[in-house]
């Protein structure tokens, strides 16, 4: 049995156009709440974390209506349709409502954007597992977040080129950039991509791996104590290093503004090393992991993640130097993302391995959600310069429960160097 990677390329579409989104978001989106707004650091922070918020409702809501809808174009599909539809129309309300400084127009499209977004994310996710055999699951999903990170990297391009160098600069290029490639993902995907055949498909040729046995579904023992103590330790381990990294992504385009006084899109270069960094290191990461084991492999992320906040917060100007800061960032959270999550369901059955999923993304989000108003706080009331040092506190914090995680770490051997790939949707 071998992975169609054409296919996959195909469905990963789907994550692209939502990554590009975004990084957009997190980028832009602060900057026209501050500067034309003139809203302060806590309030923006507050608007930041709704995306986080509103998620933790909608996806497994639309995740599970989806579940029970059969369409002529599949389960997912209509939903992936018409999320983007509705998010991309709203998408160019916005630098409008920022170049005429309406305020209730630009909230109520933004609500409009996250809602639509959080309408079509857990169909497309599902749309992967949906479509490919279990047993290559774990390949799939590397390649859906290797399309993420290129929907990623081309926002944080077109923020680059883009993206004058003013104060109050006209974002509607970057906008409708975006807009444009998320059509045109789904527009290819929709037409290359048929839910129903394929899905009919693999009913057909893969009955017997795609069902559970009777014993797997039977599974019902509870899980030993030392066990449940290393699934607490690393979940806390996930929601500390999450408020630490969250801050700078959410905080990043501000502070180099305001600490920096870099203004345009300059910014987007560090952040485009960091994501190009964590991309060409996740394959060493997964061959290093799969030696020293993925504990020791996530010690080493966060302590190398703790470095670059340290030398990050050392800059008092912009400098190109931080961009070497920024690819070991990369680098350090591609260690974390690759091993935390299959550290999570490998102390789960076959059953609950959606329970625990579902787990990890709880800890995540609460945590995208908590951090840019409690970052947003300092910011405003104390200084700018509190973002690193904030960042380095709850990223040694989360070592410190790290280290408290004795279960998950075995693993039989990978067959492709691929399949270490499979981390965060």
């Amino acid at each position: 049995m071998k992975l169609n990677y054409k296919r996959t390329v195909l469905i990963g579409l789907a994550f692209l156009s939502i990554s590009a989104f975004w990084q957009l978001y997190d980028n832009i989106i602060p900057l026209i709440l501050q500067n034309t707004f003139g809203l302060g650091e806590t309030f923006t922070g507050t608007i930041m974390a709704l995306d986080n918020t509103l998620a933790l409702f909608l996806l497994p809501l639309f995740g599970a209506f989806s579940d029970k809808v059969s369409t002529r174009m599949g389960k997912r599909t209509p939903f992936i349709i018409t999320g983007t539809f509705i998010a991309v129309v709203f998408m160019m309300v916005i630098p409008y409502a920022d170049q005429n400084k309406n305020f209730i127009l630009f909230f109520i499209s933004l609500g409009t954007v996250l809602v639509a977004m959080g309408l079509y994310r857990s169909p497309a996710v599902a749309l992967m597992p949906d479509l490919t055999p279990k047993p290559l699951r774990s390949k799939a999903n590397a390649i859906i977040n290797l399309m993420g990170a290129v929907g990623g990297i081309f926002t944080l391009a077109m923020i680059s080129f883009l993206i004058p160098k003013e104060i109050t600069p006209n974002y509607s290029p970057i906008f409708f950039s975006v807009a444009a490639l998320m059509v045109i993902s789904i527009v290819i995907l929709v037409l290359t991509i048929s839910e129903n055949k394929i899905s009919k498909e693999l009913k057909e040729n893969n009955t017997m791996i795609e069902e559970e046995t009777e014993e797997q579904k039977g599974e019902k023992s509870e899980m030993p104590k030392e066990v449940k103590k290393s699934l607490i330790f690393i979940l806390a381990s996930v929601f500390l290093w999450f408020t630490a990294y969250n801050a700078v992504t959410t905080a990043f385009s501000r502070y180099a503004v305001k600490v920096w006084n870099l203004h345009g899109g300059g910014f987007a270069n560090a952040l485009m090393v960091a994501t190009g960094a964590a991309i060409l290191s996740y394959i060493p990461i997964g061959i290093i992991s799969s030696n020293i084991g993925r504990k020791k492999t996530i010690i080493a992320g966060i302590i190398l993640m703790s470095i670059s906040y340290f030398f990050g917060f050392l800059f008092i100007e912009y400098s190109p130097i931080i961009n070497i800061v920024f690819a070991f960032t990369g680098i350090g959270w591609s260690a974390i993302n690759v091993n935390s999550y299959p550290m999570v369901v490998e102390m789960s059955k076959s059953s609950d391995v959606g329970k625990y999923t579902g787990l990890y993304y709880t800890f995540s989000m609460s945590a995208q959600i908590l951090t840019p108003i409690l970052s947003g706080f300092l910011l405003e009331n104390i200084s700018y310069r509190t973002l690193f040092p904030y960042s380095v506190v709850f990223s040694l914090a989360s070592l410190c429960t790290m280290l408290l995680v004795k279960h998950g770490d075995s693993r039989p051997p990978k067959k492709n160097t691929l399949e270490n790939f499979d981390i965060d949707d």
